[in-house]
């Protein structure tokens, strides 16, 4: 699944730390989801959608 967590993060100067500690989840786990190597749970990405004041499809997409 692709996303644009790393540019949402970079536009408010966050670190994966910042935003894991916002999200409640740690930093490896940002680290997997930007990379594409773990697909968020969907309580994990509504965080992440309020967080950025977005919408799971705006951070989201299929990769197919």
């Amino acid at each position: 699944m692709k996303n644009n967590l790393p540019a949402l993060r970079a536009a408010r100067a966050w670190t994966q730390a910042d935003l894991a500690q916002r999200i409640g989840v740690s930093r490896q786990t940002v680290n997997a989801i930007e990379k594409g190597k773990f697909d968020p749970s969907l309580p994990v990405a509504f965080r992440l959608a309020h967080v950025f004041e977005s919408t799971i499809e705006e951070i989201f997409a299929d990769e197919s």
